[in-house]
């Protein structure tokens, strides 16, 4: 058969270990979102805390988490996209290779509103189904073309945050000064109006009044219709006005440097000993302290909002890659001596099974912080939730090498892969010997 799932012998190791690795990273994050008030995840004076060991853990998140495990994550489903087609192509799949593709990228945007619209709005496999609808025809060019052009597209979003910054500025200045004038009794124009609003949106996202934010906290504390109006909300928020202003060409930039970097062999653990190490040398030389002081600096200016521009959104991308290429080398060395099988076979565990176990994550977080569970939300300060990861750790690491005793690809891996190949695939390991004997006879 030309065009099937890939085998146990074809999944390389390092690539499930460090996938496994960064969908464990990405709740570090996602607990902020789960567990308190949006605007909470960017500003710590929000809720939940910002003294004492709260603004420790949101400085060490800032500093070590912020962005550099979603652009592991990132990266590794550029890498995806290129076994996949590397593997269809091996096999001589042809004109179907792009058939596939395409069907298994689609599929992934209706998983991606579903998980966003029914179970949480921070999904991200809307915006890697979206982006992922342009990668096909890259998947030809060079190592060094690749890596150059999702440099160039980081660089363009880095110029976005930084020229965001300046004009949300403005927009501060303005909107404050129309305010004034409406106190004075004069009659504002249509200009100042609009100022106002857009001040008022962006305000609301970084820094909503207490009113607000106990009224966000009512809601996810209520049933689960209550919660679907606004997740439904914030997801369509997501999927349209911040995917396309925000979030497109950090995803695309990422996608592509991951297509560069899997062809270049950086994350095959093919590369030698001296370049991963100068990969940890930088993070942890360059990308830590510029991450700690920009962070630092943003707090030192009490959460100002057009400030979290000036500092974290100017610094946000070669601070982030710089860090993620630490624990990439970390994870390729750990892999290549082979004295680590005790955390890298759990990892690699949890790599295979990335997709159920990123929506296993929200379904149970979901369940402990809304009103349709323990309803706990709102009730944890910031460094409370992180006993909430530690657990879940311990479920993902622990479920996954036990499921893969048995099945061959976790439930959600299953079920994407049936509907891609358009054929039920076999889920037991001894179905899946079965139908390898039955087609060699």
């Amino acid at each position: 058969m030309q065009t099937m799932p890939a085998t146990a012998a074809e999944r390389i190791e390092s690539v499930d270990v460090l996938r496994g690795f960064s969908l464990l990273g990405i709740l570090l994050l996602n607990i902020v979102s789960f567990g308190l008030p949006f605007a909470a995840y960017m500003n710590p004076s929000v809720a939940g805390g910002d003294s004492g060991a709260n603004h420790t853990v949101w400085l060490m998140a800032a500093t070590l988490w912020e962005g550099k495990m979603r652009a592991i994550f990132s990266m590794l489903f550029g890498t995806s996209t290129l076994l996949l087609l590397e593997r269809a192509e091996r096999r001589g799949a042809g004109i179907e290779a792009a058939d596939i593709y395409y069907r298994r990228i689609l599929w992934l945007i209706v998983f991606g509103l579903v998980h966003a619209h029914l179970i949480w709005s921070g999904d991200i496999l809307y915006s890697y189904g979206v982006v992922g609808l342009l990668l096909f025809p890259l998947r030809k060019l060079s190592a060094k073309a690749l890596i150059i052009a999702g440099a160039v597209i980081i660089l363009v979003h880095s110029a976005q945050g930084v020229g965001a910054g300046f004009g949300i500025g403005e927009m501060e200045t303005k909107a404050k000064q129309a305010t004034a004038a409406a106190a004075k009794g004069e009659k504002l124009t249509a200009e100042q109006k609009k100022a106002q609003t857009e001040w008022d949106g962006i305000r609301g996202m970084f820094s909503p009044s207490p009113e607000e934010v106990q009224e966000q906290i009512k809601t996810h504390q209520s049933g689960w219709v209550a919660n679907l109006a606004l997740r439904s909300g914030e997801s369509a928020m997501f999927e349209f006005t911040m995917f396309f202003q925000f979030m497109f060409l950090d995803v695309l930039g990422m996608l592509v440097l991951g297509m560069g970097l899997h062809k270049a062999g950086v994350f095959d653990a093919s590369r030698s000993t001296r370049f991963y190490l100068l990969l940890i040398a930088a993070g942890l030389g360059i990308g830590v302290p510029l991450n700690y002081w920009a962070a630092s600096q943003w707090a030192a200016t009490g959460y100002a909002i057009p400030a979290f521009f000036t500092y974290l959104a100017s610094t946000a991308d070669p601070g982030r890659f710089l860090v993620a290429g630490a624990y990439i080398g970390v994870i390729m060395l750990m892999v290549k001596s082979g004295a680590f099988g005790w955390i890298t076979r759990p990892l690699q565990a949890v790599g295979r099974t990335a997709l159920s176990n990123y929506l296993l994550t929200s379904i149970l977080c979901t369940l402990f912080f809304n009103g349709y569970g323990l309803g706990m939300f709102g009730k944890l300060e910031r460094a409370q939730l992180y006993w909430v990861v530690l657990g879940m750790w311990v479920l993902n690491l622990t479920l996954s090498p036990i499921w893969l005793r048995y099945y061959r690809f976790g439930p959600a891996e299953w079920l994407w892969r049936s509907l891609t190949y358009w054929k039920r695939q076999p889920m037991r390991r001894q179905e899946a010997v079965e139908e390898s004997a039955f087609q060699t006879a």
